[in-house]
């Protein structure tokens, strides 16, 4: 299998240009339930050590269904399937730009959750324009054994997030420990407590938010991801998730940007415009870099030639 890697705002993808699995036709969501039922093994292969890492984020670039789109990507992480990955799809239109598939300018990407617009604006420079994303439920509160009440919204950004503001840790790279250990302990009780998204979708992902070091930034964020790493980017999808949250309370106008700075010190710009029904379409503005390609081997006898299998899910 070939490969291209690159990060966005620190953030890793791992791209597979060549050698993934025949997933035959249909639509995306066809070929992903096949991935996920026939070939979980190429996931764990490409994401899991020794090839891999906790904290990478995989994408398959496949043939769209869509003729809009210039390709359809899938992407998948140590815990499993993601429906959307911000910093992956910039990540995807950097390396597209890197192979010459696309020059400059707008092209549309296919992703399980539906057709993102993408502005590769330079060579680094990458605008998505996200899905639909919305808040779904306001202040709610979840018992965390331990720890206590925590407080925060549920919102759709093309994935499920709990944003909590006050969690009582400074959000600081000094504290990712303690930060992950809280996080790990919200995603359970919500599960426990039978708290979730909407029709009952599980909320994989926690978010914290806390005051801004940057100082042209507006506040600075924690995303604890579902397989039990933190998001050194400051996640496209939470980010969106956050502007639908200040949309509908009337903080951000449309087109007001919002400088959201991850854990790292890493940003993001945002924007969004209102649906024609409810929520937003967000525009977040990121950069990405490659930092290596290759080929995966994998070989007769190695007992792990699919990979370590992850214990980190939680």
């Amino acid at each position: 299998m070939h490969y291209i890697d690159s990060h966005t705002a620190g953030e890793p993808t791992r791209v597979i240009i060549d050698g993934g699995p025949a997933l035959g036709s249909g639509t995306i969501n066809e070929r992903l339930a096949r991935l996920r039922t026939n070939h979980d093994d190429f996931r764990q292969t490409v994401i899991n050590e020794p090839r891999g890492s906790d904290a990478l984020v995989g994408a398959l670039l496949c043939e769209p269904d869509d003729p809009s789109c210039e390709a359809g990507v899938i992407f998948f992480n140590n815990a499993g399937y993601l429906g959307m990955c911000g910093h992956g799809a910039i990540g995807v239109a950097v390396t597209l730009g890197y192979l010459d598939r696309i020059g400059l300018g707008k092209f549309r990407l296919q992703t399980p959750v539906g057709v993102i617009e993408v502005d590769r604006r330079t060579e680094h420079q990458i605008a998505i324009e996200n899905v639909r994303s919305y808040r779904y439920k306001k202040a709610v509160v979840v018992d965390v054994d331990g720890h206590g009440p925590i407080e925060g919204d549920i919102a759709w950004g093309g994935n499920w997030f709990f944003l909590c503001k006050e969690i009582g840790i400074e959000i600081a790279q000094t504290n990712i420990r303690k930060l992950t250990d809280l996080a790990g302990l919200v995603r359970r009780s919500l599960r426990a407590q039978d708290i979730t998204g909407e029709g009952g979708q599980e909320i994989d992902h926690i978010e914290f938010f806390g005051p801004a070091e940057n100082a042209n930034a507006h506040s600075r964020n924690f995303v604890y991801c579902p397989g039990g790493a933190y998001d050194r980017s400051p996640c496209g999808t939470g980010t969106s998730a956050k502007v639908a949250c200040l949309a509908t309370e009337g903080v951000l106008s449309p087109g007001e940007e919002w400088v959201q700075e991850s854990v790292i010190g890493s940003v993001f710009q945002v924007s969004y415009q209102r649906c024609e029904t409810d929520g937003v379409i967000p525009t977040v503005v990121g950069e990405a870099y490659i930092c290596g390609k290759g080929e995966l081997i994998q070989q007769d006898g190695d007992l792990f030639r699919n990979g370590i299998p992850s214990e980190a899910c939680v």
